[in-house]
C-alpha cells in the first residue's frame, strides 16, 4: 500500500472558485518512501490515486452483486470492494450489513418468514433476516435488490436478477475480467462486525484467510486490502497474513472493539497524528471518511481541509476517503446544481478537491466518474 507521494494539481482558480475554501498543495506532503505496488503486476502510470468500486458500481446496479462489480471493471475501476458477512456454514458472502431484508427479497419469501427476529448488533437493537441465520444455500435462492430505490430508480429495474455471492466468487470474477482485459483488478474486502461474529462463534479471520490463502493472495504484493472499522481484527489479520490492511475511520464514534474492551478513543482520536502513529504499526493505510478531510459546516458547506493526509504520509500510511456519490444530497452544499436531492451536482469538482490534497485513493459508487475524474489529472 505504500508508494512515493507527488503533487497533484487542482483545477487552479476555477476549483477554487467553487468550492470557497483554502486548498493544500499537495506537494507540502512528505514523501511517503519507496513504492511497494499498488496492484502487483498492474502499474499506474505515474501515481494516480486508486479508484475503489464501493460495493462495485453501487450507483447504477444493486449493490454487492457480481453485475455490481463486472460493470465497475469495465468503468475502470482498480479494485472491488465486498463488504463481507458470514453464513451459518461459515461461508463468507458479499452484504453491506448481515441484515439482509434492505438488499434482498428476504422478506418477501414465505418459507422464511420465521426467521425474522431482533438482535443486538454492535450495541444497536435490529430487527430483521440475518445471514448468520441462513445455510448459503438457502441464501442462494435469494435475489438482491437496490438499497436506495428512491434516490436511484434505475437500479430498481435490477431487482430480482442477481444471487448474492461469496467472496471467492468475487475473486474469481475479478481475476476472470483482469484476464480479460490485460490488467489486475484488485479485491478490497470488508469485515463487518468481526467482534459480534466472533462473540457467536463465526469469526471472519480464518474464513477469510483461508479463502486468501487458497487463491496464493497472501503477500503485501497480492492484488488485495482487507479493511474494517474494528482494530482488534486488523491487528489479528496482521499476525496471520501479509497482505496490505486498512484502518478505517469515521468522522463519529469510535470502533466497536474498543467499546468492548472499555478504550475511551474514538475515530477522531485516531485520525490525529498519535494514532496514526499507532496504526501504522499493524495497518498499512486509512480509509477516512471525507470530513475528517475536508469537513462541512452545519449547513453542508465546506470548510478548510485539515491535514490527515500529510499526517498519515508521515507515518508512511496511504490515505483512501470514502465515499464518493454524484447524487446531490451526498455532496458538500457547495458543490450541489439544482434542487432535486438525487440529480447529479458537481462530483468532478468534489475529485478534483480531494486529488489536490494529495489523496491516494478513492471509494466510488460511480466509478465511471472518478476514473474520468482521475484521467484529468494527467492532462494537466
Amino acid at each position: 500500500m505504500r508508494r512515493t507521494l507527488s503533487a497533484l494539481g487542482l483545477a487552479g482558480a476555477v476549483l477554487a472558485a467553487v468550492v470557497a475554501v483554502p486548498i493544500m498543495d499537495a506537494s507540502a506532503s512528505p514523501a511517503a518512501g519507496p513504492a511497494a505496488g499498488p496492484v502487483a503486476g498492474a502499474e499506474r502510470a505515474g501515481n494516480r490515486p486508486l479508484v475503489v468500486a464501493h460495493r462495485g458500481a453501487s450507483g447504477y446496479r444493486p449493490e454487492h452483486t457480481l453485475a455490481a462489480y463486472r460493470l465497475a471493471i469495465r468503468q475502470g475501476a482498480d479494485f472491488i470492494e465486498p463488504d463481507l458477512v458470514s453464513t451459518s456454514d461459515g461461508v463468507l458472502v458479499a452484504r453491506h450489513e448481515n441484515e439482509i431484508s434492505g438488499t434482498t427479497d428476504v422478506a418477501t419469501r414465505a418459507e422464511f418468514a420465521a426467521r425474522r427476529t431482533t438482535k443486538t448488533i454492535d450495541g444497536t437493537r435490529v430487527t430483521g433476516w440475518f445471514t448468520e441465520d441462513f445455510t448459503l444455500a438457502e441464501l442462494k435462492t435469494l435475489r438482491a435488490k437496490e438499497r436506495l430505490p428512491q434516490v436511484r430508480v434505475t437500479g430498481t429495474a435490477f431487482d430480482g436478477r442477481f444471487e448474492v455471492p461469496t467472496l471467492q466468487e468475487v475473486i474469481d470474477l475479478a481475476r476472470a475480467e483482469g484476464r480479460a482485459r490485460g490488467r489486475t483488478i484488485g479485491v478490497y474486502p470488508e469485515t463487518k462486525h468481526p467482534t459480534y461474529f466472533a462473540s457467536i462463534g463465526l469469526p471472519l479471520e480464518e474464513p477469510l484467510v483461508k479463502v486468501l490463502r487458497a487463491n496464493q493472495l497472501t503477500r503485501k504484493n497480492s492484488p488485495v486490502i482487507v479493511q474494517s472499522f474494528e482494530t482488534a481484527n486488523l491487528r489479528k489479520l496482521d499476525r496471520m497474513i501479509d497482505v496490505r490492511l486498512a484502518q478505517l475511520l469515521d468522522a463519529t464514534g469510535r470502533p466497536y472493539d474498543f467499546t468492548v474492551a472499555g478504550d475511551a478513543r474514538t475515530y477522531q482520536d485516531l485520525a490525529k497524528p498519535a494514532g496514526l502513529a499507532w496504526i501504522a504499526r499493524y495497518a498499512d493505510g486509512v480509509g477516512a471518511n471525507k470530513n475528517l478531510i475536508v469537513p462541512r459546516d452545519a449547513a453542508g458547506n465546506l470548510l478548510a481541509p485539515t491535514t490527515l493526509v500529510r499526517d498519515a504520509h508521515r507515518e508512511r500510511l496511504v490515505v483512501h476517503a470514502w465515499t464518493f456519490r454524484a447524487e446531490n444530497q451526498f455532496l458538500p452544499a457547495n458543490l450541489r446544481i439544482g434542487t432535486d436531492p438525487n440529480a447529479r451536482g458537481d462530483i468532478q469538482a468534489e475529485y478534483e478537491l480531494f486529488f489536490g490534497l494529495g489523496l491516494d485513493g478513492v471509494f466510488a459508487d460511480h466509478p465511471d466518474t472518478a476514473v474520468a475524474a482521475r484521467a484529468g489529472l494527467a492532462q494537466r
